[in-house]
């Protein structure tokens, strides 16, 4: 249990907010690089960390991400014209580059250059792995770029995708640490349904509840669910947790060994962007990742153009009861729509004041607690865990081995 003064800290990520100031001090997923595939192409709007920004490739790919709201009159340059190296507004036609500078008002005469003193908020980004990432922290504490594996393989080792779920985003990410929750929330009843999830027979679904081990680390911290199988083994599935929102798990039932795994960025504190990730651990292509995709629940269909959900609070998920009763445990169709929907039915952000946490909820703790720990070291003057590259060459594997072996050994 956690007071209310630390749920607050822990979920309010505007600027100027403890966790806020923190997350910016790394660097942030903002978009996909296929939502601004062209030069040239249209502006799209991001909302990141409360902040309500727009992002543009200009005439020579270069990337912008800068405030949304034009320096003149605040009309939102969502509407402008991408053109000749810059973002031009609709309305007066002032022209913004890549880093926000102002380099044209088509309303005032050339010999005015009142223009040289306008300037938007504007963020350093970085291309890779099919997503932008945006650093909006102080410019002398940037971190080195993004070194996960799956952003460094060439694109065909590598998958990505993108969801909004409406909560905080501490929901969903206490979600993703979450071990003891998979084989019970993602349970599928029947060994011959065609249903995503865990069948009986699965080693998940055949082994008992866990015993949660954990080992903090520089980027964050590492972890297994231990959990007996039969009379002699135990089943071990291992995680990593890199600050601040980043999760390593084992992927499985592929021809292609992978690892996948999430990060919750945050939009504001009531909606997180949930980048969904998959990559390739014996350098062949993950021609898979379609499936991969649709077998976690977002298949062609399940997405708005928006990445919104279509199965939501309002349509109370399209659970099907009688799906429930026969074939899988929640009767919500894919693995990811199932987190989505216990995630949000807790509300835009979950009283923790009132929960009851139990000893399978070690990561979770853990998790919190950095989060804190970093937040006060941010506020003074320090540099939180994980920016730098500690994380370098991690991977998650499971094993199923004689029970009582130590799993650090495998």
């Amino acid at each position: 249990m956690i007071t209310a003064e630390e749920n607050a800290l822990l979920t309010g990520t505007d600027p100027g907010t403890p966790m806020g100031e923190t997350l910016r001090r790394y660097w942030i997923p903002a978009l996909l690089s296929s939502e601004i595939p062209d030069p040239d192409c249209p502006p799209v709007r991001i909302s990141l960390l409360g902040e309500k920004l727009i992002a543009f490739r200009d005439t020579q790919s270069r990337i912008g991400l800068m405030e949304e709201l034009c320096a003149h009159r605040r009309t939102s340059l969502f509407l402008g014209r991408n053109e000749e190296c810059g973002l031009r507004c609709v309305f007066h036609g002032w022209k913004y580059d890549v880093n926000g500078n102002c380099v044209d008002m088509m309303n005032e005469p050339p010999e005015n250059r009142y223009k040289d003193e306008i300037k938007l908020v504007a963020y350093p980004t970085v291309e890779m792995g099919g997503v932008i990432w945006a650093y909006m922290g102080p410019s002398d504490r940037m971190p080195p770029h993004p070194s996960f594996e799956w952003a460094n393989v060439p694109a065909e080792q590598s998958g990505v995708s993108k969801s909004w779920q409406q909560c905080n985003w501490l929901q969903g990410l206490e979600g993703g640490v979450d071990t003891a929750h998979v084989p019970i929330l993602h349970r599928v009843l029947k060994a011959d349904s065609n249903r995503s999830g865990y069948k009986p027979t699965s080693t998940f679904a055949k082994a008992g509840a866990p015993v949660v081990e954990l080992d903090v680390t520089e980027y964050g911290f590492r972890y297994a669910g231990i959990r007996p199988l039969g009379e002699s083994e135990s089943f071990i599935r291992t995680y990593h947790y890199v600050m601040p929102f980043h999760q390593i798990r084992p992927g499985e039932n592929t021809v292609t060994p992978f690892n996948v795994g999430h990060m919750w960025v945050p939009m504001d504190d009531h909606n997180c962007m949930v980048y969904n990730w998959g990559v390739s651990i014996n350098g062949d292509s993950l021609n898979e990742w379609d499936q991969i995709e649709e077998n976690l629940g977002r298949a062609p269909g399940d997405q708005l153009s928006d990445f919104s959900n279509i199965r939501n609070i309002d349509n109370q998920w399209l659970i099907d009861r009688q799906v429930q009763k026969t074939e899988t445990f929640t009767g919500i169709e894919g693995v990811n729509n199932q987190d989505q929907a216990v995630q949000e039915s807790m509300g835009p952000i979950v009283d923790r004041t009132k929960e009851y946490l139990t000893p399978s909820d070690l990561s979770i703790v853990h998790l919190r607690r950095l989060l804190i720990q970093a937040a006060d070291t941010v506020a003074d003057g320090g540099d939180p865990p994980g920016v730098g590259t500690s994380y370098v060459g991690l991977r998650a594997i499971d094993r199923v081995l004689p029970r009582g072996e130590p799993w650090r050994d495998s």
